[in-house]
């Protein structure tokens, strides 16, 4: 039996790129800095060199052009995979995205599909100050038309563009910046994972914490520390806002009856937000306390390190969230 792979975030989403490279003849990346810079993140780095530049594509800075040049690909028959530095430079784009992309296969009657993948860094907390750290991924997620995947973890980061690929949908995949300095192990017996479910990635009797990206390594540290009070929380990640597995969440809520939802975006329209009115509409009388909801402030996010770090969903108000609606000696 092989052993499980240590490996980065980063390596993980760079290994996806490389294997639908060598996988598909039609399928190409496309974005700023992508190809000699090796990309903001560092992502694709070396894969100009072995691919070429025709299948590495530097842009101009222009999300609207180049991502509007995406669509058309994959209308013509191509994979395009496009990135975009940042989530917050995607609103440069929301027309092609939300006009195009999302409402092209509706409005043909289902004569073509636009089988486009845009990646996008997401999140706060490496101090990149409001137009390079907000999150953004529930905008997305309101609109009917596209996918919206967000990989919390080192085995999702490393399968999930495949199958994002593989789906005549348009598919965003948001990538939180501070994911990818993160370690895990790779399972090498596990070669795929859909565009479906949420995974409960700890199991919990006396509340369920539901998340993702990175707050979902927060709600397990924050369940660690939990269990050492005697509450045992389960930790559901999400994985997809759109479509949202509403199956794995009330089965979650009908085995804790309690909830606390942490999304890093903010409050007001939020993720968070559509799962508590779902929750309401669906299982209220599954719940023995109100729904708790951690959310970044509603502010734009700080550049100052201490703001920052104030103004993001962090553990310690995970953990008072929980004990405002879990007695003592659960």
């Amino acid at each position: 039996m092989n052993a499980a792979l240590r490996m980065t975030y980063r390596e993980a989403c760079r290994q996806a790129i490389r294997d639908a490279l060598i996988a598909d003849p039609r399928t190409f990346v496309m974005g700023e800095d992508v190809g000699h810079y090796g990309g903001c993140y560092g992502v694709t780095k070396g894969l100009l060199e072995e691919f070429g530049a025709d299948r590495i594509i530097d842009t101009p800075l222009a999300e609207n052009g180049f991502t509007g040049i995406g669509i058309g690909a994959a209308l013509a028959g191509l994979r395009p995979i496009v990135e975009i530095m940042t989530c917050n430079f995607s609103l440069l784009a929301l027309d092609q995205i939300m006009n195009n992309a999302a409402t092209l296969p509706h409005m043909t009657g289902g004569q073509f599909a636009v089988p486009l993948v845009i990646r996008m860094a997401t999140g706060g907390g490496r101090q990149l100050a409001a137009q390079h750290s907000h999150s953004l991924e529930g905008w997305y997620a309101h609109i009917p038309g596209l996918k919206v995947a967000v990989p919390g973890t080192v085995e999702d980061a490393r399968h999930m563009l495949a199958a994002a690929l593989a789906d005549p949908n348009p598919v965003l995949i948001f990538e939180h910046i501070v994911l990818y300095n993160a370690e895990g192990e790779l399972d090498p017996g596990v070669q795929a994972v859909d565009l479906q479910h949420a995974r409960v990635r700890r199991a919990g009797r006396d509340v369920s914490l539901l998340t993702y990206g990175n707050s979902l390594p927060k709600c397990l540290q924050a369940a660690a520390e939990l269990a050492g009070e005697g509450i045992e929380a389960e930790v559901v990640d999400l994985r997809m806002l759109r479509p949202l597995d509403m199956d794995t969440v009330l089965a979650s809520v009908g085995r804790t009856r309690r909830v606390v939802i942490v999304d890093e975006g903010w409050k007001s329209g939020s993720v968070s937000a559509e799962i508590a009115a779902r929750l309401a509409e669906d299982a209220l009388y599954e719940l023995d306390a109100p729904v708790r909801r951690v959310c970044s402030r509603e502010v734009p996010v700080p550049y100052a390190l201490h703001l920052e770090e104030a103004a993001l969903p962090s553990v310690p108000d995970i953990v008072a969230a929980v004990r405002s609606i879990v007695p003592a000696g659960s």
